[in-house]
């Protein structure tokens, strides 16, 4: 069996979305400065690194993170290279994947060329179209999950994250999914049970079946 953590780790300097605090990781106490214990304090926003988007997040009223089905984060997850899309569309999708519903589809773009934490392409990334959201909404996929900042433009109107959340398809984003090969793996993704939350960072894990 081979195991891949997805997960961007958290850490001082990671690129976040533009607008959002910077990570801040400041040492409270420390056994080596003779402290009873090690403790630090964890600055950020519900959607640093890997992250999974809630309803609530765009929709007024839409659940929280807290109330997310769990099972669609836990399951079978195909991994589907889109390596030369400049962005994602209808027609890419139904080229690299046979859908049923209850799916569960990691697209691998081309910022896996640029592995590493903070690759040097972060905010140039290849978002989904209206029309590629639509496709997912059409076939009943549970969960779509993206190795970018975002499955909207820079430069969108949140209409792609609304027309995925108000189908209750699971968002995720800034996988990790460089080292990755194509194919079809258990996903582990439980995001944060933060109370009321918008979003949550989120450990994703994969394991060949």
């Amino acid at each position: 069996m081979t195991m891949y953590d997805i997960s961007m780790p958290i850490e001082e300097g990671m690129p976040v979305w533009p607008g959002d605090p910077a990570v801040q990781v400041k040492l409270l106490s420390s056994v080596d400065a003779g402290d009873e214990a090690t403790v630090r304090l964890l600055r950020m926003s519900t959607h640093t690194g890997t992250h999974v988007d809630a309803p609530a997040h765009y929709l007024s009223g839409g659940s929280t993170v807290d109330q997310l089905p769990v099972d669609r984060c836990l399951g079978l997850a195909t991994v589907v290279p889109l390596i030369d899309a400049q962005q994602i569309d209808a027609e890419d999708l139904a080229a690299a994947l046979q859908p049923r519903p209850g799916m569960r589809v990691l697209l691998r773009t081309r910022i896996c060329e640029f592995p590493g934490t903070n690759p040097p392409d972060f905010m140039d990334y290849a978002p989904l179209t209206l029309a590629a959201a639509d496709w997912l909404v059409a076939h009943q996929i549970a969960l779509v999950g993206v190795d970018t900042a975002s499955v909207e433009a820079l430069a969108g109107d949140g209409e792609v994250h609304r027309r995925l959340l108000s189908a209750g398809i699971v968002i995720v984003e800034n996988l990790r999914l460089e080292e990755v090969p194509p194919g079809e793996y258990e996903l582990t993704c439980l995001p944060l049970r933060i109370q009321d939350g918008d979003g949550a960072p989120a450990r994703a894990i994969l394991r060949t079946p």
